[in-house]
């Protein structure tokens, strides 16, 4: 991946409470994953979109991160395929667009302002020598 480059990872293990279905849930982070991939094809390259198994927010489905190199890390919850995609496309590409991975709070989708679980710094660059 090159400097700038954005990962969006999507978790797969979160489970919706979902009581039309007949085991009581759903995984609605497949579907995300598979919406933004396509979403994302055609039109915003240096984004990719990977699957991660948990992300640890199981009580906030759907979950997501945008992480690139040298910028702060953030970890979304309660997000949904339907409802959210536009917002995440258009978050993730002012996220990949930023210097620092900071996008000001009101350019921010509303349901990034609520869903954000954490903030990460980046990590120090490594010294060579």
């Amino acid at each position: 991946m090159s400097e700038g480059d954005l990962t969006i990872h999507v978790c797969t293990a979160c489970r919706r409470v979902r009581e039309d279905l007949p085991d009581g849930f759903d995984q609605p982070g497949t579907a995300l994953a598979e919406a933004l991939t396509q979403r994302l094809a055609d039109g915003a390259p240096g984004i990719t979109v990977v699957t991660a198994e948990c992300l640890a927010v199981c009580k906030r489905p759907c979950t997501i991160a945008l992480a690139a190199d040298g910028k702060w890390t953030y970890l979304i919850g309660d997000l949904d395929t339907e409802t959210h995609l536009d917002d995440i496309v258009g978050a993730a590409t002012a996220y990949a667009a930023s210097a620092n991975g900071i996008v000001p709070w009101k350019e921010r989708p509303p349901c990034f302002r609520k869903g954000v679980v954490a903030r990460v710094p980046p990590m120090p660059a490594r010294q060579q020598g």
